[in-house]
C-alpha cells in the first residue's frame, strides 16, 4: 500500500514525485474542488449561524473521485496544498470531499518544492488549521454576501453588468479620487534661477536676501530677473564645504507586494503576469536533473528567511565576491505589514547554484528575468552595505548662498551584484576662501504638476500601506478592475472610466463602508483575529450582515436611478423613433430611444475639444500580457459583431485568434499553451492541443 499525497496542482504534483520513492502516490486536486454554487446565494442563514452550501464542481467530479479510489487503498493520506489560509481552505475540502475528517489528516506543509523540504515535512506533519479554514470561510461568505446582494442593486440603479466588492470598490475608490484631484489640479507657475560657475559647475540658489528659496518661493518673473540682475554685478566664494561618508543597505528580499511592484518597474510586467510566472517557478521547472522549485512560496508578506538560507548566501557572497563584502553578521529584515504571517518566508530562490545563467538554460525569456530579479535582490540582502562620499560646497556672495554638490563611491558593497550604480558625480578641489565666477545664469518658467495617476505597482504599494486585502488579492483585484472596464491601462497608468466614477458616488453615498479603506482594513486585522483564534468567524459575518441588508433595502427606495433616458429632441435617421441621452461605461451618448428593436447610435461630441481642435484618441486595444504562440507578439482583446475575442496586435502579418483569452500556463500533459474558458459550470482553463482542463478558483 502507498502513501497518498494531495496538493493542488499537477506541476507541483509532478516536482514533488520527482523526490519521493514508489511509495508514494501524489495526486492534484487542480485547484479548489468546493466552492459556493455560481447560480445561488449559497448561503443558509439560521438564528445568525451562516451555514455555506458548498457544491463539489462538476469539472472537479472525476479528480474527487480518481482521489477517493486512491484514498481507499492508501496506507496514509497527506494533505499538502500550500501553507496559507486559501490553501487551508482547500486542504479542508479536499478532505470533506473524499468523506474523511479534515482534522484526522495528517497536514505536511513547506515554503519551497525541494527534496530536503518535502523529507522534512514529511517527518513533521501536523493538523489542519482549523483557525486558518474559518478566516478563509469568513472572507468567501464576506465577499458572496457583498457581491450577490450589493451588485444587483447597482444593476438595478446605474447600469447592467456591475459588480461591487469589498477590496474591488476599495481599490476602485482609490483609483477616483486620484483622477478627482487630477481633474481639480490648478497650477501654478513658479520660476527657477539655473546657474553654473565656470568649469561647468551646476549650482542651486538656496538663499536671497535672508530668504530660503524653495520649490515654489520665485512666483513672479520680475522677481526672477530681479534676481538674476543682482546676482550678475556680485563676487563669489566658497564659504563652506561639508564632506560625509554616507552608507546605504540594500534592500529587504522580496515579498508578493515588493515583487511586484518592482517587476512592474523595472520588467514592465504587471502583476497579474508576475504572479503567474512566480507560481511556476515555485512549482517546478525542468532541468537536466528532473524538476525542481526554483524559488519559495510567492504569497508572502513576510521577510524572514530560514538559518539555512541566509548559511548558503554568506558562504557564496565569501567564495564569490570576498570577505569586504559579507557583514560580520547576517543582514535581518523585520516586516511592517499588518498581519503578516512570519511563519512563512520572504521570496528567494531554492538553490543558489541555480545562478541565473545556469537557469538560462532551462527558462524561457520573461521567467529568467523575473528569477533573475529574485536571486539577484535576494543575494544583495545579505551582503555589505554600500559606502559613499557625498560633497556639498556652499558659495556665497553679498545676498546669495548656492549649493554644489557632489558624490563619490568609496565601496560598492552589495552594489556588486547588480552592477548599476550612479556614475560619480566628483567636484574639483575647492578651499574656503576660493573664488568663483558665474558662467551662466538665467531663469526658467515652470508649473506645478497634478498628481500622477496610479500605476499597477503604485496601487499594489497604496493598497499595502493601507492594509487592504493580502498578497493573494492584489492582482486578481486589478484584474477585475480591467477586466470589467472600470479601469483602463494606458501608457502603465490606471484611468478610471466614466461608470467608475458614477459607481463610486452611489456607494460613497449609501454604503460608505463598501469603498472605506479604513473599514476594509479593519475588517482584515479581523480576519486576521479569526485565523489567531481571537474572534468567532459566525459573529463577525452576523455583525457585518445585518447592518448591511438594512442599506441594501434602504438603498432600493432611497438611491435615485441613473438609468434615466433624456429626449433630445431629435428623430432617428434609422427608424424614426426619438432619440434619447443615455450613460453607458464609457460615458454619454446618445441612442435610439426604440432600443433594441432599433441600434442606432452615436457618440456625444465634447464641443470644448472641438473648439481647442482636439481629436479623440481611438481606444487602445487591451494587451493581456501573453505572447502571441506564434509571432512572438502581443496579443489583444478585440470586439466583432459576435462579441470578444483575442488575437494577434501584429494582425494581418499574424493571422493567430482565439475565442477565449490565451494565459501564460502551460500544460502540464504536453507543454501547450492553455486558454481561459468562463462557462455556467465554472472557470479553468484548457491546454489548445490536448484539451487537459484545469478548474480555476477566482474569488
Amino acid at each position: 500500500m502507498k502513501n497518498l499525497i494531495i496538493v493542488e496542482s499537477p506541476a507541483k504534483a509532478k516536482t514533488i514525485k520527482n523526490f519521493l520513492g514508489k511509495d508514494y502516490e501524489v495526486i492534484a486536486s487542480k485547484g479548489h474542488i468546493r466552492d459556493l454554487p455560481k447560480t445561488s446565494f449559497g448561503i443558509k442563514i439560521d438564528n445568525d449561524t451562516f451555514i455555506p452550501e458548498y457544491r463539489v464542481s462538476s469539472d472537479h467530479s472525476s479528480i474527487v473521485k480518481e482521489i477517493k479510489a486512491l484514498a481507499k487503498t492508501a496506507s496514509q493520506i497527506y494533505l499538502a496544498t500550500d501553507e496559507d489560509r486559501e490553501g487551508e481552505a482547500i486542504a479542508f475540502h479536499i478532505a470533506n470531499s473524499i468523506g474523511k475528517d479534515p482534522t484526522s489528516l495528517p497536514r505536511i506543509v513547506f515554503h519551497e518544492i525541494t527534496k530536503t523540504a518535502i523529507n522534512a515535512a514529511l517527518q513533521n506533519p501536523r493538523k489542519l488549521d482549523m483557525n486558518s479554514v474559518n478566516a478563509q470561510q469568513a472572507r468567501r461568505l464576506l465577499d458572496r454576501i457583498v457581491g450577490y446582494k450589493l451588485s444587483p442593486l447597482l444593476n438595478l440603479k446605474i447600469q447592467k453588468g456591475l459588480s461591487a466588492g469589498r477590496v474591488q470598490s476599495a481599490a476602485l475608490k482609490i483609483i477616483v479620487d486620484r483622477e478627482k484631484e487630477i481633474r481639480e489640479f490648478k497650477p501654478i507657475r513658479y520660476f527657477s534661477i539655473d546657474t553654473k560657475f565656470k568649469k561647468n559647475l551646476d549650482a542651486e540658489l538656496v538663499n536671497f536676501e535672508g530668504q530660503k528659496i524653495e520649490k515654489l518661493s520665485i512666483q513672479n518673473q520680475d522677481r526672477a530677473k530681479f534676481i538674476i540682475d543682482r546676482l550678475k554685478n556680485e563676487e563669489f566664494s566658497v564659504f563652506n564645504i561639508e564632506s560625509k561618508d554616507r552608507k546605504t543597505k540594500a534592500n529587504p528580499p522580496f515579498m508578493t507586494s515588493t515583487l511586484q511592484q518592482t517587476a512592474s518597474n523595472v520588467l514592465g510586467f504587471s502583476p497579474r503576469k508576475t504572479m503567474m510566472l512566480a507560481q511556476n517557478l515555485y512549482e517546478g521547472v525542468q532541468t537536466n536533473d528532473g524538476f525542481m522549485g526554483a524559488i519559495t512560496y510567492m504569497r508572502t508578506d513576510s521577510l524572514n528567511i530560514a538559518k539555512e538560507a541566509i548559511q548558503s548566501a554568506r558562504e557564496l557572497i565569501l567564495a564569490n565576491y570576498g570577505k569586504d563584502y559579507l557583514p560580520a553578521k547576517a543582514n535581518i529584515y523585520a516586516t511592517k505589514s499588518k498581519g503578516a504571517q512570519e511563519a512563512h518566508e520572504a521570496i528567494r530562490p531554492t538553490n543558489l547554484n541555480f545562478t541565473p545563467t545556469q537557469a538560462s538554460k532551462y527558462l524561457e525569456k520573461d521567467a529568467l528575468k523575473l528569477y533573475t530579479l529574485i536571486y539577484n535582490r535576494f543575494l544583495a540582502s545579505q551582503m555589505s552595505d554600500s559606502v559613499s562620499q557625498t560633497q556639498n560646497v556652499f558659495v556665497n556672495s553679498k545676498s546669495s548662498q548656492f549649493k554644489l554638490s557632489g558624490k563619490k563611491v568609496l565601496f560598492d558593497g552589495f552594489y556588486k551584484v547588480y552592477g548599476d550604480l550612479d556614475k560619480d558625480k566628483i567636484l574639483p578641489n575647492l578651499n574656503k576662501g576660493d573664488k568663483l565666477e558665474l558662467q551662466d545664469i538665467k531663469d526658467s518658467e515652470h508649473f506645478t504638476e497634478p498628481p500622477s495617476r496610479y500605476s499597477e505597482a503604485g496601487l499594489v504599494k497604496k493598497l499595502e500601506s493601507l492594509g487592504i486585502g493580502r498578497p493573494s488579492t492584489y492582482a486578481p483585484t486589478i484584474s477585475l478592475l480591467t477586466s470589467r472596464d472600470y479601469v483602463r491601462v494606458e501608457k502603465k497608468q490606471l484611468i478610471p472610466n466614466d461608470i467608475a466614477f458614477s459607481m463610486i458616488d452611489v456607494l460613497q453615498e449609501h454604503f460608505k463602508d463598501i469603498v472605506d479603506s479604513e473599514f476594509t482594513s479593519d475588517m482584515e486585522q479581523k480576519l486576521d483575529e479569526i485565523a489567531e483564534d481571537k474572534a468567532d468567524w459566525q459573529k463577525i459575518l452576523a455583525d457585518f450582515y445585518h447592518p448591511f441588508m438594512q442599506k441594501i433595502a434602504d438603498g432600493k427606495v432611497n438611491i435615485k436611478s441613473l438609468k434615466v433616458a433624456v429626449p433630445i429632441g431629435e428623430k432617428c435617421p434609422e427608424c424614426g423613433g426619438d432619440l434619447v441621452e443615455r450613460s453607458g461605461r464609457y460615458g454619454k451618448f446618445i441612442a435610439c430611444g426604440n432600443f433594441p428593436k432599433c441600434r442606432y447610435s452615436r457618440n456625444i461630441k465634447n464641443n470644448e475639444s472641438e473648439k481647442n481642435g482636439e481629436v479623440k484618441a481611438k481606444k487602445e486595444l487591451k494587451k493581456i500580457d501573453v505572447p502571441c504562440p506564434k509571432c512572438g507578439g502581443d496579443i489583444v482583446q478585440r470586439i466583432s459583431r459576435r462579441g470578444k475575442f483575442f488575437g494577434c496586435a501584429n494582425y494581418p502579418k499574424c493571422d493567430f485568434i482565439s475565442s477565449y483569452e490565451p494565459t501564460l500556463n502551460k500544460c502540464p500533459q504536453c507543454n501547450e499553451m492553455m486558454i481561459k474558458k468562463e462557462l455556467k459550470k465554472g472557470t479553468f482553463i484548457e491546454c489548445t492541443k490536448c484539451k487537459h482542463k484545469i478548474q480555476i478558483n477566482e474569488n
